[in-house]
């Protein structure tokens, strides 16, 4: 993982160089904000297209740590028309603007360690860096204590800027800043423990999930079970409600396969705001839970409810169910229906900049 790659090097005081996509148009496999890691010894890690691009940045990223230098802006351009780009004929239709920036101890290994907080903590931040500096003229920001600043400088902040691109005036110099704003990782919690919630926390965790798993049997609450999960809880399935916060979780999947145990967790979580709600199982269990746990819950949990939870992909493995389960959560996360993008037809694609 790009994490893993950073940690590593910085235990070890190595530099290395971020690879940042800062700006977009058309059609791109990443949008400002996405980040790859190069090391000095050559190995990376992240993508920012679909293999096209990283061999070009990976010899960029070499060239600047031997240099010792900061930064470097470049663009890939691939709109004009079939003609190969780097021999690679890459006919993308899009173009990117990325930032090579060198990250190393002298700056405090900054933006990543920032980023790296963020994920670990699953909060939201914001960062900018500065693209371009122009002097100020003579006479400028005079009497200000403020150090000069320079192209690379970064700050744990959105100076008070919009996320993308944008020219700013900061201690009497023009600067050209760049602002991404990191969004909190998605809470998600399992009510459940077998062996077909191991692929759904994986898959999860990949996604940059936070997940919480807990069930009531002592026989499948192990931790090692779970590494990617961020907490592993025994409970009673009727204190849920009771031991944790159920308003910090953005969905919810049950999945215990015990039908008091399923309608515990559904009584508490119908009374929670979490927006999204998954069930395993048939429509008839569904039906008997709404019966189980009264009324009064069933309204207040069934426009959120989706059950049998998951999309119809097709198969019947763990690996299968855990794949449409997952998919159907990573699209109601993003405000989506889950539809393949070849159904947008006279529509503008919404991955498209």
């Amino acid at each position: 993982m790009i994490l893993e790659l950073f940690e590593r090097e910085r235990a070890a005081g190595r530099p290395l160089v971020a690879a940042i996509v800062v700006a977009t148009t058309g059609s791109t496999y990443r949008k400002p904000g996405a980040w790859m890691l190069f090391a000095a010894s050559g190995d990376r890690a992240g993508l920012l297209s679909g293999g096209c691009l990283e061999g070009d940045l990976g010899e960029r990223a070499a060239r600047l740590l031997a240099a010792g230098r900061r930064l470097e802006l470049t663009s890939y351009d691939s709109r004009s028309s079939d003609d190969p780009v780097w021999g690679l004929g890459l006919g993308c239709e899009g173009l990117m603007r990325i930032l090579l920036l060198r990250v190393d101890a002298a700056s405090g290994y900054q933006p990543l360690a920032e980023l790296a907080r963020l994920e670990a903590v699953g909060e939201a931040g914001a960062w900018s860096v500065a693209l371009e500096v122009e002097r100020p003229a003579a006479g400028a920001g005079a009497g200000r204590a403020a150090a000069p600043h320079a192209a690379g400088e970064v700050w744990l902040d959105d100076r008070g800027q919009a996320p993308g691109i944008t020219q700013v005036l900061l201690d009497g110099c023009a600067t050209v800043l760049f602002v991404a704003r990191v969004p909190r990782a998605p809470r998600v919690l399992v009510c459940g423990a077998g062996p077909d919630v191991e692929p759904v926390v994986a898959w999860g965790a990949a996604l940059g999930w936070h997940l919480t798993v807990v069930d009531h049997r002592p026989a499948y609450v192990d931790a090692a079970r779970f590494p990617a999960a961020r907490a592993v809880h025994r409970l009673a399935a009727d204190e849920l409600a009771h031991a944790l916060d159920l308003g910090r979780f953005d969905a919810a999947l049950v999945m215990s396969h015990h039908l008091v145990a399923d309608g515990h967790y559904l009584a508490a979580l119908a009374n929670a705001p979490v927006p999204y709600v998954g069930l395993l199982g048939p429509a008839a269990r569904r039906e008997r839970l709404y019966a189980e746990i009264g009324a009064a819950s069933a309204t207040a949990l069934r426009p959120r409810l989706r059950a049998p939870v998951g999309l119809d992909l097709g198969g019947r493995t763990p690996e299968a169910i855990a794949l449409s389960i997952v998919a159907e959560v990573q699209a109601a996360l993003h405000g989506r229906e889950g539809a393949p993008f070849s159904s947008h037809l006279g529509r503008p694609n919404p991955e498209d900049g």
